[in-house]
């Protein structure tokens, strides 16, 4: 009686996990990844750990696709290579703490968008900043040089409270206004 009980067990399992992994991948979009990397972080997220090989063999891929999927998993730190002694395959693990991923990954896109337009923002400041100063550009010309540089000058609110929100999750600050809820929610 107990292995009928196994078998209804383990299809409820396998339907749970299949459940969570679709649920999981399809949702990979928010991070920047293709549905198939998706699907290979959703599968890696149950298992301990994997290597290209039994990735691969689950999911039915290419092997140069497993590996720039997994590449990519890595680059936004959703899944780490892992060091296993006396094996010359490199063996993986996904992330399983979703606050980790979620500021890993928003921290880096983040700070691209800080830093990526502050640079313009600098730039054309300079650029904006002679227009004002030269007497020879029309009086219409300077006026519309400095609305564009106030208006750049505004946004750079934005950008400096953006950075401080950065910070605020990478210091784990952001916690003491919004707590992690431990508790179960149904």
């Amino acid at each position: 009686m107990t292995n009928s009980h196994d078998e209804k067990a383990k299809a409820q399992l396998e339907d749970a996990e299949d459940q969570v992994t679709q649920a999981i991948s399809e949702t990979m979009d928010l991070y920047g990844v293709t549905p198939a990397a998706g699907k290979i972080y959703a599968t890696m997220y149950f298992e301990d750990q994997m290597n290209l090989d039994e990735m691969r063999e689950k999911l039915g891929m290419s092997k140069p696709s497993m590996s720039t999927n997994v590449r990519h998993l890595q680059e936004i730190g959703m899944v780490k290579k892992k060091f296993q002694r006396g094996s010359r395959k490199h063996t993986y693990t996904a992330e399983k703490n979703f606050f980790h991923s979620f500021m890993s990954y928003f921290c880096q896109m983040w700070e691209r968008e800080v830093k990526t337009n502050m640079k313009a923002i600098h730039h054309a400041e300079k650029a904006l900043c002679e227009i004002i100063h030269d007497k020879d550009v029309s009086d219409s010309l300077q006026e519309e040089a400095r609305d564009h540089y106030e208006l750049l000058n505004q946004s750079k609110i934005y950008y400096h409270w953006l950075e401080k929100l950065v910070h605020s999750i990478q210091s784990e600050e952001i916690f003491e206004f919004l707590p992690k809820d431990t508790s179960e929610k149904n």
